[in-house]
């Protein structure tokens, strides 16, 4: 794992978009995991530009979402297809019959997760995976106590994810109970994860994840066991670790990050 902390917002949201924006001019079609949330609509709002400005080419991306709630169709303004088209897809030259999120209307939810699975598989797997991270340590839907070898499938939400999420329903109380989730194990699957967390709230379930144990209660710190993870940070969500200064020397000193800095 490797971590590099920004000292801004902007900066860290920067980072990353530039990071999956390389992804796809190295590999035009490169299959992308992605992630909702807050912190990822300044990611796309980001990527947006720099295609629309002729800088990166999605024609050819096939991607994967996380997660998707159960009960939702694609039309509804809280589900996350309706999410992807309204901050992403819609304003650059994807073609969204190769973009995928799980079926939240599915009737046989064993199947849907089964079958996402598979299409990942067909697809070659995920070259990189964008992730972020809950409250309480989770990352997609994998809530504390999920299996770190999980594969995608329903689950069942805790009440913190209920009161984090419930605000963006109107009525809150209308917000799913339960999602479709890929597993840890899908996620270290991925060749390469890049996980962004920012603002001062985040800090301490950051240090927990980076720094603390290996644990299904902090279902973020499996990523401790991926080769290929960097975790992007503002200077706020790094408040609580340790070793701040030791990865600023690596993301001063090494070479791959020259083109970055």
């Amino acid at each position: 794992m490797e971590v590099i902390i920004r000292p801004t917002t902007a900066q860290a949201v920067e980072l990353t978009a530039r990071l999956l924006a390389d992804t796809v001019k190295a590999k035009p079609a490169c299959k992308l995991g992605l992630a909702t949330g807050a912190t990822m609509e300044a990611v796309y709002d980001v990527l947006v530009k720099m295609n629309k400005a002729g800088e990166v080419d999605f024609s050819q991306v096939t991607s994967f979402n996380l997660d998707e709630y159960i009960g939702l169709g694609p039309d509804d303004v809280n589900s996350y297809r309706y999410y992807m088209n309204h901050h992403l897809f819609d304003h650059i030259n994807i073609d969204k019959r190769n973009t995928h999120l799980p079926n939240g209307l599915a009737e046989d939810e064993l199947a849907e997760g089964i079958n996402y699975e598979a299409d990942i598989e067909d697809a070659g797997g995920i070259d990189v995976q964008l992730l972020g991270i809950g409250n309480d340590g989770h990352v997609g839907f994998n809530e504390p106590g999920s299996s770190l070898s999980s594969r995608t499938r329903a689950k069942s939400l805790t009440p913190v994810t209920y009161r984090q999420n419930c605000v963006y329903f109107n009525p809150p109380e209308s917000m799913p109970k339960r999602a479709f989730t890929m597993g840890v194990g899908t996620i270290l699957d991925a060749n390469r994860v890049i996980l962004l967390i920012t603002g001062a709230r985040k800090a301490e379930i950051a240090a927990r994840a980076i720094e603390g144990p290996v644990t299904s209660m902090v279902t973020a710190s499996a990523l401790q066991m991926h080769p290929n993870t960097v975790v992007i940070l503002d200077a706020d969500a790094a408040a609580q670790l340790t070793l701040k200064e030791y990865y600023d020397w690596v993301f001063a000193n090494e070479p791959k990050w020259k083109n970055y800095r």
